[in-house]
């Protein structure tokens, strides 16, 4: 079988996230009296050399890191506020470095980087040097870091103007929403996107999610012929998980602060939008816009939902929707319908009671939310014991939403439960955390879920609620839902009779129902494993479903005491990954009316890219270590392989201009706990050296 169960407990020092994603809780700290609460120039000194071995891969922007920096203004919205101690960055910073490995160093040399933290941020030395004790720690405030960042530090790039194009600055916080230059795509087009060939109108092509393009310029035949026509390069080496929108031979993309407007086939700039981070961004990623009536809709990594006018990138509106201070902030791409913006914050490793909701498009006005951790009171709020603790969260949205437009039905995948670890404190099932939510898209009205991990102790995230499609089974059609995450299973559900017809591991699953000790203990996926932010594609002409799917095992140990920082990753314990070299990744085909696999293609590393699959009876999907892939849908063979140079964790499009297909790909950075190189954001565009005639 190709998804053994492996014995070997493989512990590895991996990229440090410090301070931006927290994989452990636990009580290494003593209690002492008469300390001196300040440290010594020395003492920072050192703090930097270790510092800069174990945390300036992820952290160091010159080594291309995409974590917090760890002085300056980013650093300071994160930490300098009241009621912020130096023991709370001790606490986070050994709970959390190395990424993979937490706990690794000693106390001293923990406090050491605290030290060298507090003296990059401003605070200044003192005459004696700081111990790891708690009361000495907690006697440093750190709302008296400086103002803004010291050297080394670094601000939020400013807006520069862009060659061929415009950057325009984001309007103060405009009351009155501008009208747009133009129109389009309207609603119709959009409830027809599924079958557009020649745009490609939503992250996942159409409402379905179903990834299919009824294209057939680019055969098996012709395949190898591919190649870059052109490129893009936003300037920078920001995460990349951009979804490219592509409506009238414009494409649009973000990166973490920037939305570009390129011509579709020549990436030609027609405008640039550099957001300015207002308050403290979260998380760096950014997976796409929604788009429609001459509105381009995103979220930014600070809390706020923009409209930029599709003609100009000039701000149409924006709004502080999600709080960064609670650690809530956008990573997912909206979905609008009609005038709804439909949208929700990540955040559930920070500790967030999530929800969905919708904002009107004309101005971003909220219209309804949806809890996902349910208020006292609230339907299902009996699953988690006592509802109205304060230790408990979690459910957030940040991967894709799919709509049946027919029955105004929307789907939605919904996160871990919080603390992730630690479940003492959440007695009970927790809905609707890791689940499939179904709800009325004009009310958000609860008209049924599933959920497929109850009680979840290892962050096994529901990532996908898509596609939606229909099958034959015994001779009857029927309307069915794609449900997959982290754990590592694929569900296929009947969406009229809400029937799970089956379910197929499309990873290594290995103690997966082993409950989580303060001993530790070994299961496969990991905390990175299972299925990630991009989803399954159906290809009605193959009927097989293609679902991407990373390999990659960890040890999950549940914590002594239970400590809450608010705002701070709040897992309740501890995660140890195996090395990444021992990270690989799944392209599963799947039979979508009998859950038979039908052939499987494995990386040597995680698959992150989206998938895409067309008429002509081609997948196309991409690999972390950069190479952009044609596959033949029937069996998996490999029919094109080009390495892009970047990281492909982002999404494919592919559409037809002037009797051309085109494949857009986002090839780019992914975050840094993946372990590979950075590499600058850039969407390549690829095509045949001249038009074929379709067949």
């Amino acid at each position: 079988m190709i998804f053994d169960a492996r014995a070997t407990v493989l512990r590895g020092s991996v990229l440090c996230v410090l301070l931006s994603i927290s994989l452990s809780v636990g009580n290494a700290r003593s209690v002492q009296t008469g300390e001196q609460a300040s440290f010594t120039d020395a003492q920072a000194a050192r703090g930097a050399r270790l510092a800069d071995r174990h945390c300036g891969s992820c952290h160091d922007p010159r080594r291309g890191g995409t974590a917090l920096p760890l002085s300056g203004e980013r650093f300071l919205q994160k930490w300098a506020t009241a009621g912020r101690t130096a023991d709370d960055l001790f606490y986070i910073a050994r709970t959390s470095m190395p990424f993979g490995a937490p706990n690794s160093l000693s106390a001293q040399e923990y406090v050491d980087i605290v030290a060298h933290l507090l003296r990059e941020n401003g605070y200044p030395a003192g005459g004696s040097e700081l111990k790891p004790v708690t009361d000495a720690l907690s006697r440093i405030r750190l709302e008296r870091l400086a103002a803004a960042g010291a050297a080394g530090g670094g601000r939020p790039p400013t807006s520069a103007s862009v060659p061929g194009g415009t950057t325009t600055p984001a309007a103060p916080g405009a009351a009155t929403a501008q009208k747009p230059t133009s129109g389009g795509p309207t609603q119709a087009e959009l409830n027809r996107a599924d079958g557009d060939r020649a745009n490609w109108m939503l992250p996942n092509h159409g409402y379905s999610g179903q990834r299919f393009v009824d294209s057939v310029r680019i055969t098996r035949d012709n395949v190898r012929s591919l190649a870059p026509v052109c490129m893009y390069q936003f300037g920078d080496n920001a995460t990349f998980h951009t979804n490219p929108i592509v409506y009238k031979g414009v494409l649009y993309a973000t990166t973490t602060l920037a939305t570009v407007a390129i011509d579709a086939a020549t990436c030609r700039v027609k405008w640039r939008h550099d957001w300015k981070l207002k308050r403290a961004q979260v998380w760096p990623q950014q997976r796409g816009v929604a788009f429609k009536d001459g509105r381009i809709v995103r979220g930014t990594t600070d809390g706020f939902l923009i409209a930029l006018d599709a003609q100009t990138g000039k701000v149409l509106w924006e709004r502080a929707a999600a709080d960064p201070s609670k650690g809530e902030t956008f990573t997912m791409a909206p979905l609008v319908f009609e005038d709804f913006v439909i949208a929700g914050p990540a955040g559930a490793e920070n500790g967030v009671r999530g929800w969905i909701g919708a904002f009107r498009l004309s101005d971003g006005e909220p219209v309804w939310r949806f809890n996902t951790v349910p208020l006292p009171g609230e339907p299902g709020a009996e699953t988690w014991g006592d509802p109205g603790n304060h230790l408990v969260g979690g459910g957030a949205v940040w991967a894709p939403v799919a709509l049946d437009v027919e029955t105004g039905r929307l789907y939605v995948p919904t996160s871990n439960p919080a603390p992730d670890l630690f479940t003492d404190v959440r007695a009970g099932a927790n809905l609707y955390t890791n689940s499939m939510l179904v709800l009325e898209a004009r009310t958000g009205k609860l008209i049924w879920h599933y959920q497929t991990v109850p009680h979840d102790d290892h962050d096994w995230d529901l990532t996908q609620a898509n596609p939606l499609f229909a099958v034959a089974i015994q001779g009857k059609r029927r309307n069915l839902v794609a449900a997959g995450g982290k754990h590592g299973l694929l569900h296929v559900l009947d969406r009229d009779t809400r029937e799970q017809l089956y379910a197929v591991p499309v990873t290594t699953r290995e103690n997966a129902d082993a409950a989580v000790t303060i001993e530790g203990v070994r299961a496969c996926p990991g905390i990175l494993g299972g299925m990630q932010w991009s989803g399954p594609a159906f290809n009605p002409l193959t009927g097989m479903l293609y679902v991407p799917a990373v390999d990659w095992c960890g040890t999950f140990a549940k914590a002594k005491e239970l400590r809450f920082v608010a705002g701070q990753n709040y897992m309740g314990g501890s995660i140890t990954l195996d090395p990444p070299a021992k990270a690989r990744g799944w392209l599963t085909a799947i039979d979508a009316a009998t859950g038979a696999v039908k052939w499987r293609y494995e990386s040597r590393r995680p698959m992150l890219a989206a998938v895409t699959t067309t008429a002509a009876g081609l997948v196309f999907t991409g690999e972390l270590e950069g190479d952009f892939l044609a596959l033949d849908a029937a069996d998996g063979r490999v029919l094109y392989r080009f390495n892009t140079g970047g990281r492909l964790n982002g999404g494919i499009a592919t559409y037809e201009l002037d009797e051309r297909q085109y494949v857009a790909v986002a090839a780019g950075n992914a975050t840094s706990f993946w372990g590979v190189p950075p590499a600058a954001s850039t969407i390549i565009v690829f095509g045949l050296p001249q038009a074929s005639p379709a067949k």
